[in-house]
C-alpha cells in the first residue's frame, strides 16, 4: 500500500515530524530500527545523559502535539537565567524576567521528550516498521518515491530523512555535506549534586574551551566541558572520585558538593547539506545539518524545521510538491546557516587568547550586558520567539 509520508529515522525530530503530519491528515511510516519501549522509558527512574534545553518555540511545537502536559509531569528543570561569562566579574546575563516571562526554556532528558512522542502515535495514523534491515536503494518517479530494503520496499509520496548527522538516507540520495570536525570534542557529565534546584543555566570561556552547567530536577545536574579529545578520552577513564577532582580543578565553583554518576564524550561537527530537497526526497534535524551545541541549539532547530516543514506543505494536495519543498529549504537553509555561522563566530572568538582579543570580547560581554533592548531582542531569538 502506498504511503503519503515515509520518515526514516523515529529520534525525537523525526517522532516529531510523523506527528504534525498525521494530524494534518497525513499517513505517515516511520522506519526505526531501535524500537522504543516508551510505556518503560516512561516509568525508568534511570536518569539519561543526553538532554536537551528546550526552548519556548520548541515547547509550543509539544503543547501543538499534545505531549508537553504529559512531558512536564516527568523529570525535567525550568531554567529561568542564562549566562556568559569568561571573568566572573564581566558576566553576560540572561533573565527571563526581562521580558516578563517566568522562565526560558526547560532541560529535558532526550529519551523522555522520545518516548512522550512515541507514546503519542497510537492515537494517529501512525505505522511503526523496524525490521527491515538496511536500506540499499532510492528510486524516484515523477509521481512517487520507493525505498528498497533488501527485499522489501515501501513507496511513498514524500520520504523525510531524520537519520541523524550520519544520515545513510541523505548519502544515497547523493546529497553532498560541508563541514569540518573541531579540534574539541564534548564531555558530558551527570552528576548528583547535594544543592537545592537550580533554576540558571551558565557557560565559562577558558583558554582550552568552554565549560558548562545545566540544572536538571534537583539532586542532579549535568556538566558540559569542551577539550582536546584526547584529554577527555583520559578524564573519562578516571574513576568517579578522580573525575570529581579534576572537575573542581577546571570547573567554577558549583552550588554544592556533588557526585558523579556517569560520564561520556562526543566528537564535535559541523556539517551542513548542500541542499535540503532532492525530487521526493527532503531532510530535516541533524540529517540535514549538525551545529556546534555551544547554546544547545541544535534540536530546537530541528524542531523549527518539522514546524516549517508542516507549514508549507498544509492543505497540498500532494505533500511531494516541489514548489512547497522548495519553499521549506528556502527558509530553513538560510537559518540554519545564520545559526551555525553565529555559534562558530562565538566559540572561535572565545578560544582565541590573543590579548588583545581577550580584551576586546570582554569588552563586548561588558557592553552587550548594559544593552537593554538589544539584549533581551537576543534572548527571545535564542528561545524561539524571534524567527
Amino acid at each position: 500500500m502506498k504511503n503519503d509520508v515515509i520518515i526514516v529515522g523515529g529520534g525525537m525530530v523525526g517522532a516529531a515530524m510523523a506527528l504534525k503530519l498525521a494530524k494534518q491528515g497525513c499517513m505517515v511510516t516511520v522506519i526505526e530500527q531501535q524500537q522504543v519501549d516508551f510505556n518503560a522509558v516512561l516509568a525508568s527512574e534511570d536518569l539519561d545523559l543526553r538532554v536537551s534545553a528546550i526552548n519556548r518555540f520548541s515547547e509550543q511545537l509539544f503543547a501543538e502535539l499534545g505531549i508537553l502536559d504529559n512531558l512536564l509531569t516527568k523529570r525535567h528543570a525550568p531554567y529561568r537565567r542564562l549566562a556568559a561569562f569568561e571573568q566572573a566579574k564581566q558576566t553576560l546575563l540572561f533573565d527571563a524576567k526581562d521580558i516578563d516571562y517566568d522562565y526560558l526554556g526547560h532541560i529535558i532528558e532526550n529519551k523522555l521528550i522520545q518516548a512522550a512522542l512515541w507514546q503519542a502515535f497510537a492515537s494517529h495514523n501512525i505505522t511503526v516498521k523496524s525490521d527491515l534491515g538496511k536500506l540499499n536503494r532510492i528510486e524516484q518517479v515523477e509521481s512517487r518515491i520507493t525505498l528498497h530494503y533488501g527485499k522489501s520496499e515501501l513507496t511513498a509520496d514524500l520520504v523525510i530523512a531524520a537519520d541523524g548527522g550520519q544520515s545513510i538516507t541523505r548519502q544515497l540520495a547523493g546529497i553532498g555535506t560541508t563541514g569540518w570536525k573541531y579540534q574539541q570534542s564534548c564531555m558530558g557529565i551527570l552528576i548528583k549534586l547535594d544543592a537545592p534546584q537550580q533554576d540558571i543555566t551558565w557557560q565559562q570561556f577558558q583558554a582550552t574551551g568552554p565549560v558548562a552547567f545545566l540544572p536538571l530536577q534537583a539532586p542532579y545536574a549535568n556538566l558540559i566541558w569542551y577539550h582536546s579529545g584526547t584529554q577527555l578520552a583520559k578524564w573519562a577513564a578516571l574513576n568517579p572520585g578522580q573525575l570529581k577532582q579534576k572537575v573542581i580543578e577546571h570547573f567554577p565553583t558549583l552550588p554544592g558538593d556533588f557526585e558523579v554518576i556517569e560520564q561520556a564524550v562526543f566528537p564535535l561537527t559541523r556539517q551542513h547539506a548542500n541542499q535540503y530537497v532532492q525530487g521526493r526526497l527532503v531532510l530535516v534535524g541533524d540529517s540535514a545539518h549538525t551545529i556546534n551545541p555551544l547554546a544547545g541549539q541544535g534540536v530546537n532547530l530541528g524542531f523549527k524545521d518539522v514546524q516549517q516543514l508542516a507549514t508549507c506543505l498544509a492543505n497540498k494536495l500532494d505533500v511531494g510538491d516541489k514548489a512547497a519543498l522548495l519553499q521549506y529549504q528556502r527558509y530553513r537553509k538560510t537559518a540554519n546557516l545564520v545559526m551555525m555561522s553565529a555559534m562558530d563566530a562565538c566559540y572561535l572568538g572565545f578560544s582565541n587568547q590573543i590579548p588583545p582579543l581577550k580584551w576586546l570580547r570582554n569588552k563586548v560581554l561588558a557592553t552587550a550586558e548594559r544593552s537593554g533592548p538589544l539584549k533581551n531582542w537576543v534572548l527571545k531569538y535564542a528561545i524561539g520567539e524571534k524567527l
